[in-house]
């Protein structure tokens, strides 16, 4: 029987779902300004936020890593009108706590919480965003999975180095928080154990955005670290006294490295696309038949069965509009005695 189409059932198809993890390192020699003559740092007019590139970012080669910002609440101590871009870096913070947060049942954007459980407890209200890029973070960041090593100390030095302490999403994997509107989230911890009240920040996963208290700078660490361009001011000096850049420059000078898997989900559609043994035997290529209208593969002997060398598969809609094409690496034999079954996959 000369079959050209061959209708694939349910039982022939099934639907797969696979994440996929990439490692993600990120030095802080790229972090801190590798390239001081060309620039991977790049600074905005409107001074609201930085950008992170891992190469000169004018250069056709550079990779943008990540963006970082600074803000406070409205509510917070370092708002003022002596403050240095006191209504942009109010700006920022509602920006960020708006999709990140989101809203109360006023209507009001709800400030960022220690514990993520948005009740009365310790809030956030002065802030340093990694927002990293979609290039690095794919569809989230796998959690349980994120360090960020920071350098406390390094006196009159940029970008500052010695003892590192790491700030991590311990604990994630089990723990995470899901009331947010950007998605799943994470507490960040300075140290191995999980102690309620104790967060520094929030990670973001879906989002792929860091949260961190401007307070990890102060005490978190059992002491204060210097914060400003020579290591002389304290972070709240920097983030009341400085525009949002110097706050920028802060953080980036005390990271040493930041490490993180991706996470990219891969859907797939497999079909299982057989041709039972009187199926198939027959080519539609016009060179199959001579002109007296044999099979050539009979070497012209008509007791032969039919040859038939598989190299394609189509998929074709209800109405016979082709789909999707699947090229085998070689052809396969097919004849009358023996059966074939093609797994053809679709990622998407």
């Amino acid at each position: 029987m000369a079959t050209t189409y061959k209708t694939i059932t349910t039982s022939d198809k099934v639907n797969t779902r696979t994440l996929l993890h990439e490692a993600i390192p990120i030095t802080g020699s790229i972090v801190s300004g590798t390239y001081t003559s060309d620039g991977n740092i790049k600074n905005y007019s409107h001074g609201m936020f930085q950008s992170v590139y891992d190469y000169p970012y004018l250069s056709s080669s550079a990779n943008h890593i990540f963006d970082i910002t600074a803000g406070h609440s409205n509510n917070s101590g370092f708002s003022g009108s002596a403050t240095p871009q006191n209504a942009k870096k109010i700006n920022m913070y509602n920006q960020m706590a708006q999709v990140l947060v989101g809203f109360d049942h006023t209507g009001s954007v709800q400030e960022f919480d220690r514990d993520g459980d948005l009740t009365a407890g310790d809030k956030l209200k002065e802030c340093i965003f990694v927002n990293f890029a979609r290039l690095l973070s794919k569809d989230e960041i796998k959690k349980g999975s994120f360090t960020m090593s920071l350098a406390t100390g390094g006196l009159n030095t940029s970008p500052m180095r010695g003892n590192l302490e790491t700030v991590s999403d311990y604990g994630a994997v089990s723990s995470y928080k899901v009331n947010s509107p950007a998605g799943e989230f994470g507490i960040l911890y300075t140290g191995s154990t999980v102690i309620a009240g104790t967060g520094v920040g929030l990670l973001y996963y879906q989002a792929g955005v860091a949260v961190l208290t401007s307070s990890l700078f102060d005490n978190e660490f059992g002491f204060a670290l210097p914060f400003g361009a020579y290591d002389t001011s304290s972070i709240s000096a920097v983030m009341t006294a400085s525009n949002i850049t110097a706050s920028c420059d802060g953080l980036r000078n005390r990271i040493e490295n930041i490490h993180f898997d991706n996470t990219t989900e891969l859907n797939s559609t497999i079909y299982f696309c057989r041709a039972h043994h009187n199926d198939f035997n027959y080519s539609s290529n016009p060179t199959y038949l001579d002109s007296s209208s044999k099979i050539r593969v009979k070497n012209n002997d008509p007791t032969n069965e039919p040859v038939a060398y598989v190299t394609t598969v189509g998929l074709y809609s209800a109405d016979n509009q082709l789909l999707a094409v699947a090229k085998l690496s070689e052809p396969l034999k097919k004849t009358p005695s023996n059966e074939l079954t093609l797994r053809v996959r679709l990622d998407y």
